[in-house]
């Protein structure tokens, strides 16, 4: 991390600028069709590097950051609930932009644009690859070229996940903070504004068993899998808007949960849940829409990622189409005619 700027809350991730990440699992969606929003079936655990340095590769050391746990072929999405004040945030895969595919610069850039607008954007499931849709986050070791990072740049270098925060200027997020405040002035006779999240202490390491010496650890990036429908949004400020610099950035090292036992002491999460045992239980699944933002197209270099069954054969968990009753509208609904009548 960079100095005490990204801190670790619990499983919670914090930049500065009020940025908040969690990393959720969730159901792999099947490679063909357009699905809606899978489930949050809650969250990976986040470990530092650094209360585990005597058990990670040199090379991981040197990266820093945070690391977490995640199965061959483990589908996962980025929560941004929690973000307290606007900010501009860049998410690399392999060092690949997830809503580019260009290269993870550390400057904001319009054309294309490079950067998920929170709080708007409340998470983000996969890359944008498609008009209105994104392709799933699924966890690939290295080596195969099956990564969005190897699929883009012909090379599995890095691994992992990247994020990158920049904040307003400050003479923007003072004008936003003054109407922040007199909408609330406004709002204060028909109940109290949302308080905001306590302080918490960064998470206390756990025992781990006695340190040995230092191995290559199995390396884990991400891969694409099936297509949901995901609006990433469009930037409506300025590029001018935001700050030159980030405000802080962190590497999130991808662990395979043998290695995360041996590395931390800790007892991995259970086997990803069964698709179609969820399905057939009635739980829910969901469509989210904003009637005021507007979609980010993909460019070419991520509409052209291959998913990861192209790599390690077909998909065998069994899949059950939910039922419209299943599928929850979350935010604005597309929207329904209203009939008049006589006054």
């Amino acid at each position: 991390m960079t100095g005490t700027a990204v801190r670790i809350d619990g499983n919670t991730l914090r930049l500065p600028g009020g940025v908040a990440v969690r990393f959720v699992r969730t159901l792999r969606l099947p490679e063909s069709g357009t699905h809606p929003l899978p489930p949050g079936l809650g969250e990976f655990p986040v470990r530092r590097i650094a209360d585990h340095a005597d058990r990670v590769p040199e090379e991981w050391r040197a990266r820093g950051g945070v690391m977490l746990p995640v199965y061959l072929r483990e589908a996962m999405w980025l929560s941004f609930a929690g973000t307290t004040e606007p900010a501009a945030l860049q998410v690399g895969a392999g060092k690949v932009c997830a809503v580019s595919g260009r290269p993870f610069g550390d400057r904001l850039s319009r054309d294309p644009q490079n950067y998920l607008v929170l709080p708007r954007q409340p998470w983000l499931d996969g890359i944008n690859s498609g008009k209105g849709t994104v392709r799933q986050f699924v966890a690939v070791p290295l080596g195969l070229g099956a990564t969005v990072e190897g699929q883009v740049t012909g090379e599995e270098v890095w691994g992992g996940i990247q994020l990158r925060s920049f904040p307003l200027r400050e003479d923007r997020l003072a004008e936003w903070r003054e109407a922040q405040r007199a909408r609330q002035e406004r709002t204060r006779g028909y109940g109290a504004a949302p308080a905001g999240a306590m302080p918490m202490a960064p998470a206390a390491a756990p025992a781990a068993p006695p340190a040995g010496p230092p191995r290559k650890a199995a390396a884990m990036g991400l891969g694409v899998g099936g297509s949901m429908r995901q609006e990433v949004y469009r930037d409506d400020r300025p590029l001018t808007d935001w700050s030159q610099e980030p405000s802080g950035r962190v590497f999130v090292h991808l662990v395979t949960p043998p290695e995360w036992r041996r590395i931390t002491g800790e007892a991995p999460p259970p086997s990803p849940v069964d698709r179609a045992a969820y399905t057939r239980a009635g739980l829910p699944w969901y469509d989210y829409y904003d009637q005021d933002a507007e979609d980010l197209a993909p460019t070419d270099a991520l509409g052209s990622v291959k998913p990861v069954g192209d790599w390690l054969g077909d998909d065998l968990d069994p899949w059950q189409q939910p039922s419209p009753g299943q599928v929850q509208q979350l935010k604005d609904g597309p929207g329904l005619p209203v009939e008049d009548g006589d006054w």
